[in-house]
């Protein structure tokens, strides 16, 4: 009978998992029980934390819903999520426009707009703006009829989700590009804001005394047939978290801000938020997503 002590214990498991048929799923469980394993050593981990850390994610799923992501959440705030994104995007046969992270708050199905239209439903104190620009291929050609989903905060930094119920969608639409891959319409300046700090991330943020804060932004998921999705967002230049973003998401090619006198804009005398994207060629991990509607991943868990 082999002994089993803090030393022999990881090999004991990994000769327990070895006969797993998924070479993938073998590979990726192997190399979990190692780390895990090699990070109990390595901080001396206690019963008392053990079973801290067993409580700790027993609440975030906890906390999960159809239009919640608590995980999701987590994943963002430790970086994972930034972290899976960057090596998601080495596998692009192309460059494209900077990826960003989907966020907690992403939801299909947001309602289908013409181009000029507004994403705003509700009442709003927010600065109206002009968002637009085009969206091209590595040849510099616009892509026509390219989708163009659009969501956002609003001026005081909630998601339609947090405010309203969760039928209703405000400040989300999906959009079409014109023969020539541009797109125009009416939105509100966000405001950066706090993430969720109800549940038990906001408890871990609190914990390691972290502002918990997002810089202003506007998310967008970018397709058409041939390309691989562009998953990203536009944040605001002058925003004070715009370097201490609480899930790492910002990169300085996707940092604009608001013109107030833009002779090029498609909808004269608004301020604009203006931005081309370069959509890259379709690769074998075709979508650039990593993340998505809350309702689909507790859909999939129940089925």
């Amino acid at each position: 009978m082999r002994a089993i002590d803090e030393h022999t214990i990881t090999e004991a498991a990994l000769d327990q998992m070895a006969s797993t048929p998924d070479p993938r799923l073998k590979e990726i469980m192997a190399a979990l029980t190692r780390h895990l394993h090699n990070f109990a050593r390595e901080v001396d981990l206690t019963p008392d934390e053990w079973l801290e850390g067993i409580k700790f994610l027993t609440a975030v799923g906890q906390k999960c819903t159809a239009y919640r992501q608590e995980f999701i959440l987590l994943s963002d705030t430790l970086g994972l999520s930034s972290l899976v994104n960057a090596l998601h995007d080495r596998r692009a046969t192309e460059a494209g426009t900077k990826s960003s992270l989907v966020g907690p708050f992403y939801r299909q199905d947001s309602p289908v707009l013409k181009l000029g239209d507004t994403i705003v439903t509700k009442p709003t104190n927010g600065l109206e703006v002009c968002l637009y620009g085009r969206v091209f291929n590595s040849a510099g050609h616009g892509v026509p009829n390219a989708t163009v989903q659009v969501w956002q905060p609003d001026e005081t930094g909630n998601y339609d989700l947090q405010k309203h119920d969760p039928s209703e969608m405000d400040l989300r639409g999906t959009f079409r590009t014109d023969a020539e891959g541009r797109f125009y319409l009416r939105t509100i300046a966000p405001l950066g804001y706090m993430i969720p700090m109800d549940g038990p991330v906001g408890d871990m943020i609190r914990a390691q005394q972290r502002h918990g804060y997002r810089p202003a932004h506007i998310h967008f998921i970018i397709g058409a047939p041939g390309y691989r999705e562009v998953v990203t967002a536009l944040y605001l230049q002058g925003d004070e978290h715009i370097d201490s973003d609480t899930v790492f998401g910002v990169t300085a090619s996707l940092v604009t801000g608001v013109n107030s006198k833009d002779p090029s804009s498609p909808i004269p005398n608004l301020p604009t938020i203006k931005f081309d994207f370069h959509l890259p060629a379709a690769a074998a991990y075709g979508s650039g997503r990593v993340g998505a509607d809350p309702s689909q991943i507790v859909a999939k868990v129940a089925s």
